[in-house]
């Protein structure tokens, strides 16, 4: 091997950056490890199907996160607490299916893992073994700490996820801003290095004070991913019909929208109706002879 020849451990991650890097396999931990090294950011967003999934993965988004929010966005419920492991298994295998290169992770849903890590390893297996996820993501710190070291140990990779915990909606009294105040800053520092001496790959950082959230950043060894948490995370992460307009009225304060999705299909259906209501459609180019 002459001294221009990649070694075997640089032709297991990636020097090229996440967005638009290696194409021949899955993104995996160990790159996204690499990239808080190099201190290189990183967007993730969630997907429920295959469609939408595969044209994230050709746009290079790395991580693909399939969220309970698909009860709010696809499946109708008002809150995450609803969707059940079946669902998920269904959504997450049709994101894989769909996808060549970002790491696919699946929420685990509310009631799924927090009976005991028992619990939690047999619904992650599902998702894994099912579904063909590369990591699940829990909500939780300290009180989730267990049963990420046990899936860890079973060689699932966990996402954790703490600040404002969705799943928690009820307990919370709705979804207001966490880490306010020194106790509440104090216990979401735990909440983050618990996961972290857990074992989890990276932890998702929910509507906390930017300035707390960057100091979560730095304190970790880990990959932080930010949603309402400032700009000095290592990743952000948006619900995709968020993002792209598809959301109908008030958006958190969080979203920047990219485009205005709903806008655009509307109009189409408008077009397409009109010119059924016409004559116009099917036309002599769309008939069979």
């Amino acid at each position: 091997m002459n001294a221009s020849s990649p070694s075997p451990a640089q032709n297991q991650v990636s020097p090229a950056t996440l967005y638009g890097g290696v194409t021949n396999r899955r993104v995996t931990v160990r790159d996204l490890a690499a990239a808080k090294q190099r201190g290189e950011k990183w967007s993730m967003l969630t997907a429920y199907d295959a469609l939408t999934a595969g044209v994230f993965d050709e746009a290079g988004i790395p991580v693909l996160l399939v969220g309970d929010s698909a009860g709010n966005c696809h499946l109708g419920y008002e809150t995450t607490v609803p969707v059940t492991m079946d669902q998920m298994v269904m959504l997450s295998a049709a994101v894989v299916r769909g996808t060549k290169r970002a790491m696919v992770v699946a929420d685990l849903p509310f009631g799924s893992y927090q009976e005991s890590p028992a619990q939690a390893m047999h619904n992650a297996a599902r998702l894994m073994k099912e579904a063909g996820v590369g990591a699940v993501k829990l909500e939780g710190g300290e009180r989730s700490a267990r049963s990420i070291e046990l899936l860890t140990e079973a060689g699932v990779p966990v996402m954790a996820h703490i600040g404002l915990t969705p799943q928690s909606v009820h307990a919370l009294g709705g979804y207001p801003v966490q880490g306010r105040g020194d106790e509440a800053a104090h216990q979401l520092l735990r909440d983050a290095k618990a996961v972290q001496q857990a074992g989890a790959f990276s932890v998702v950082l929910e509507a906390v004070p930017a300035e707390l959230a960057k100091q979560v950043t730095e304190q970790l060894a880990i990959p932080t991913v930010g949603i309402g948490g400032g700009p000095d995370t290592d990743a952000q992460v948006l619900v995709w019909t968020d993002m792209a307009g598809m959301t109908a009225g008030r958006v958190p304060k969080f979203v920047k929208q990219y485009a205005n999705l709903r806008a655009v299909l509307g109009d189409a259906a408008r077009a397409y109706a009109e010119d059924v209501r016409a004559g116009t459609f099917p036309a002599a180019e769309h008939s069979f002879h």
